[in-house]
């Protein structure tokens, strides 16, 4: 078997990431912790927003941590996939309007 480029072993194996500077390494967690406790979101929301914006970045590490977050928090597969098409449409929108970027490129070659 041909080995993998997302290694799933590698989740729970993120804070090892700080071998190469603790203390930066720290900060970040610090960081990622208080970010996701309950505050004027709530914890199920933050992990709502995370799943979306998960595959917007199209991180498969995080598609996994924070389906599981979402669903430990109380959301539903409904809520999930409803969220999921928010980041959809928010990329593609995104994509189209840079579409008028290539528009005034060819209506200047054009001229």
């Amino acid at each position: 078997m041909a080995d993998a480029y997302y290694k799933p072993e590698h989740l729970p194996n993120f804070g090892s990431i700080g071998e190469g500077n603790p203390a930066l390494a720290q900060k970040f967690f610090d960081y990622y912790q208080s970010v996701f406790e309950e505050g004027t979101l709530s914890k199920r929301e933050k992990a709502l927003i995370a799943l979306a914006v998960a595959h917007t970045v199209q991180c498969p590490y995080c598609i996994e941590a924070y389906s599981k977050s979402a669903l430990q928090e109380g959301s539903d597969l409904e809520e999930m996939t409803e969220a999921v098409h928010v980041a959809t449409a928010i990329r593609g929108g995104a994509s189209l309007i840079h579409g008028l970027q290539m528009l005034d490129h060819v209506n200047q070659v054009s001229i």
